[in-house]
């Protein structure tokens, strides 16, 4: 059983919240943090990112930089940016893009739950991405941006959404990015009691995206526990801000790959590599920058396809041998076994310089495009669904790197959890 328990937020008040709300403070290099806290020295990332309040001289890992986070998070709260609520609640987070809509729960997720499997994970971490996050949770006392959880939809849940969302919502804006934030409050007791108990029935839980953040809090909580021997498990440090979503209306993207180089081959021998492996054919002579014809003239269609772009000209390509594995059998691994390892000696995806890789948000121009500028040839995927993660999970395996990219992307700053 999952406990989901509701927590005393502290959140922008109404009128900064569109202000506020920033992206993950991982889709940003320095230079890029930077840039956007100079446009908007409110946003939150200001906070999640302190090293933009510092010169280039001071190390991003500096402690001061943390020391800095937690000074302004206490700033902000006491000048009136955020507020605090007085009773514990569960929110609803609802995004939509592009018509789409997906609405999650907003709560906190047991760090024992994530320790015992009941949260499962898909995918490693890297104990350096641990430690910088560990860092500003531990300094600011607080989880600042929350994990991205899945679960299988349930009818009570649902119901208690649907009831709520009629409400008036505490947000409602559009970022700039097109994307509709909208939050609501399940402060009713009934409902709160709905929504903890329906948790509890639910088996498995599911990280889709966050899995640094989320080891990085269960490694603050039991640092805290240390601290405190005489801990009940009712500490909030024993807990970690999660918004929690039905499978059903979740969609992965693609993530695809571009290669720098043929290892040596010119561009018809690797083509022929590529034909004696796949079933292969032709679908534009040229580009679609040029041409403008749509995306979707050359996007694979289903599980098993995968587009190449090579010396200006797309074809899509058909899997014939897929291994009946929940790892091994998945379109990105089955690529990589096939053709990126043996044919263009690409070994290890997760160090190997000459691999890049491209969210599926950027789309196939810009595949096209790395094509002309650093790379020799693309592989566009067919994305991984919600059901391959949730059974390479429940199967105690890891995903390859990079092999699902979710959007839209949870903004920080609007629920924190103090701890």
């Amino acid at each position: 059983m999952a406990e989901i328990k509701p927590f005393l937020c502290v959140r922008p008040a109404a009128a900064m919240a569109e202000t506020i709300a920033a992206l993950p403070y991982d889709v940003y290099d320095r230079t890029e943090a930077k840039a956007v806290v100079e446009k908007n020295p409110r946003s939150f990332l200001a906070i999640d990112r302190a090293e933009t309040q510092f010169g280039d001289e001071v190390d991003t890992y500096d402690p001061r930089v943390y020391e800095k986070a937690a000074a302004m998070l206490q700033e902000w709260i006491a000048c009136g940016d955020f507020v605090r609520d007085t009773s514990p609640c569960y929110y609803i987070y609802e995004l939509t893009m592009d018509g789409r809509t997906q609405t999650g729960i907003v709560g906190c997720a047991g760090i024992d739950d994530y320790k015992n499997n009941v949260i499962k994970k898909h995918e490693n971490t890297r104990a350096d991405k641990e430690q910088d996050r560990i860092n500003h949770v531990d300094v600011c006392s607080a989880q600042t941006g929350p994990i991205f959880l899945a679960y299988r939809a349930n009818a009570v849940i649902g119901r208690v959404v649907a009831e709520t969302k009629k409400r008036a919502p505490l947000y409602d804006f559009v970022s700039e990015d097109g994307i509709r934030h909208r939050v609501f409050a399940i402060d009713n007791s009934a409902d709160i009691d709905a929504v903890r108990h329906a948790f509890a029935e639910i088996q498995e839980i599911y990280i889709a995206d966050g899995h640094h953040r989320a080891a990085s809090a269960v490694r603050v909580g039991e640092k805290r526990r240390t601290e405190h021997p005489d801990y009940t498990g009712e500490e909030e440090f024993n807990y970690f801000l999660s918004v929690l979503f039905p499978d059903e209306e979740l969609m992965i993207m693609d993530y695809n790959r571009v290669v720098r180089d043929l290892n040596g081959m010119s561009e018809q021998e690797f083509l022929g590599k590529v034909q004696e492996l796949f079933a292969v054919e032709p679908v534009m002579d040229g580009t679609l920058t040029a041409s403008g014809a749509p995306e979707d003239t050359v996007r694979p269609k289903k599980k098993g396809d995968f587009a190449m772009f090579l010396a200006d000209r797309w074809y899509l390509c058909h899997m014939k041998n897929v291994p009946d594995d929940p790892v091994e059998g998945l379109d990105v691994s089955v690529l990589q076994s096939q053709l990126l390892a043996p044919v263009l000696g690409i070994g290890d995806p997760k160090t190997d310089k000459r691999i890049d890789f491209v969210g599926g948000i950027r789309g196939m121009k810009e595949l096209e495009r790395r094509c002309h500028t650093d790379s020799a040839v693309a592989f566009a995927m067919f994305p991984t669904s919600i059901g391959e993660l949730f059974a390479v999970a429940d199967a105690g395996l890891l995903m390859p790197p990079k092999s699902t990219w979710f959007e839209p992307k949870l903004r920080s700053g609007l629920f924190i959890h103090e701890i």
